[in-house]
């Protein structure tokens, strides 16, 4: 099947469903699902967003610049994850906790407000992927458009650029949270270290990267088409001394590059290469 074919089954999918609240993070799968949420739907659809600490201000901007820029119907909402001690402790199935906070706000407010299901944009590609958050989408009885129209990665790439939006190429993205090695408890000072660190990245005009936390070092991954330039003796120098400014104490740069997921790899007794499967982060 095409992936026109699958968008239209997605679209033809919508009509069975009299009214969606969509979770939008704003990357390229969510916002796909948003766009399509609100062309089959309209008013029927409302895309939230929450936010809480472990949610960059930069994420913030991307989201109000594409709910503007389509005019779709839309809301902001808190999330209190930080107030569970099993999300803090950030042992490997965090990302259940926090999506079990999210999926609890968002099916109060569907049932507040009479919308008949709660979506999320998990696509079919990332049921192969180290996910502890589905396993709370299933036990909430979440719907998963693009997984059952069977979108891929890829090809919710490609359907976003001919519809237009400006997501369709922005790089995968994470919580904050994501960036803390495994055990290492989550708290407001470090995300905030994080993201003083990536958004000093930005600044410098790097696209696809992560600042991994390790106590006081950041282990920066820039992405491997942006590695010659972060290299560079100059960027180099600029790049310690921003992550320094930021409240780092030590840079160091990976040399592996920017992959999803290089946290899991401590988590596969085969080794790194293959827990790089587990992505996501």
């Amino acid at each position: 099947m095409s992936a026109e074919e699958k968008e239209n089954l997605l679209l033809a999918r919508f009509a069975s469903v009299p009214s969606l609240v969509v979770a939008l993070s704003g990357g390229a799968d969510s916002a796909y699902l948003a766009w399509a949420a609100h062309r089959a739907l309209g008013a029927q659809a409302l895309c939230v967003t929450a936010l809480s600490p472990s949610y960059s201000a930069h994420d913030r901007a991307v989201v109000e610049e594409f709910v503007n820029k389509l005019g779709v119907r839309h809301e902001f909402i808190e999330t209190h994850e930080m107030d569970n001690p099993a999300y803090r402790a950030n042992a490997a199935d965090r990302c259940y906790f926090c999506k079990d906070e999210l999926f609890s706000a968002l099916d109060e407010l569907a049932h507040a407000r009479g919308f008949a299901a709660v979506a999320y944009g998990v696509n079919a590609d990332d049921p192969l992927d180290f996910r502890p958050g589905h396993r709370a989408a299933r036990e909430h009885q979440v719907l998963a458009p693009l997984l059952d129209a069977g979108l891929s990665k890829a090809e919710i790439r490609l359907l976003s650029h001919r519809a237009g939006l400006p997501t369709w190429d922005r790089p995968a993205s994470a919580c904050l949270a994501s960036r803390l090695p495994y055990g290492t408890e989550v708290t407001l000072e470090r995300l905030a270290l994080v993201e003083r660190g990536e958004a000093a990245l930005r600044g410098l005009g790097f696209r696809q990267f992560r600042v991994r936390l390790h106590d006081r070092l950041a282990r920066v991954e820039i992405s491997p088409e942006e590695m010659p330039r972060a290299l560079a003796p100059e960027m180099a120098v600029a790049i310690a001394d921003r992550l320094k400014a930021a409240g780092f104490t030590y840079v160091a740069l990976d040399l592996e590059g920017y992959r999803q997921g290089s946290l899991n790899e401590t988590l596969s007794p085969a080794g790194p290469r293959t827990a790089r499967t587990a992505r996501g982060t």
